[in-house]
């Protein structure tokens, strides 16, 4: 699928969008890594696609990607969450009006800076169903974890630098808490972060741990989306 453009409030954002060949399925909203909509995030919806889904990843950094570290940092501190919630809110309401989009929602999916913005977009529509979060970041303060209305699965690795173990289950009994939802996070012995990127710029991609969380996370918006 091409590129696409969706409404966000009444402007438009720019987003890529893959759908199953079946035409028809649940439909997740894929959200970037500090990189920007770069091609592993369009590989991860081609993926997804190939599952049976409809995958929309929007455009956050509006057409702009880096594989410099420095540079994506800048880029994630940079974003303006004003406009990224616009953003998710017009993904989410352009999948459940796509024809073939099934299910009594959509999910949220997301990496690193996505995996706190998937937490983040749960919280703006009660339309977002169910949310996969990978080693959660979120620079820009925390949204109201009591307005998710769906159960939240999340993947961490135990050597990941950026998120402590620790942390990470913090995050966990917060959202359980806070959510009155079902939370499950799962650890991945020896893993880093980013360790489902197959890309490697960090040096941390873990095969084993990223097929296996892929697994989990599939069976989990399966379960959730039907």
């Amino acid at each position: 699928m091409p590129d696409i453009e969706f409404e966000a409030n009444g402007g438009s954002a720019p987003g890529y969008l893959a759908a199953p060949d079946s035409g028809s399925g649940p439909g997740v909203v894929v959200l970037q890594e500090w990189w920007g909509l770069d091609a592993h995030i369009r590989d991860v919806c081609d993926r997804f696609a190939k599952e049976g889904f409809f995958a929309l990843a929007p455009d956050l950094y509006r057409g702009e990607t880096t594989d410099q570290p420095d540079e994506a940092q800048q880029k994630m501190m940079a974003l303006s969450m004003d406009q990224a919630e616009l953003d998710m809110r017009g993904a989410v309401e352009f999948l459940v009006s796509q024809d073939g989009v099934e299910g009594p929602g959509v999910g949220a999916v997301g990496f690193c800076l996505g995996g706190g913005l998937s937490v983040w977009a749960a919280t703006l529509n009660d339309k977002v169903k169910a949310v996969v979060t990978y080693y959660y970041i979120m620079p820009h303060g925390r949204p109201d974890f009591s307005e998710i209305k769906g159960p939240v699965l999340g993947h961490f690795g135990t050597e990941d630098e950026f998120i402590l173990v620790g942390h990470a289950r913090n995050l966990e009994r917060e959202l359980s808490s806070s959510s009155g939802q079902h939370v499950v996070f799962h650890f991945y012995e020896g893993a880093g972060h980013a360790f489902f990127n197959d890309t490697d710029r960090l040096g941390t991609y873990d095969e084993g741990a990223a097929a296996l969380s892929w697994r989990r996370t599939i069976e989990f918006l399966r379960g959730k989306l039907a």
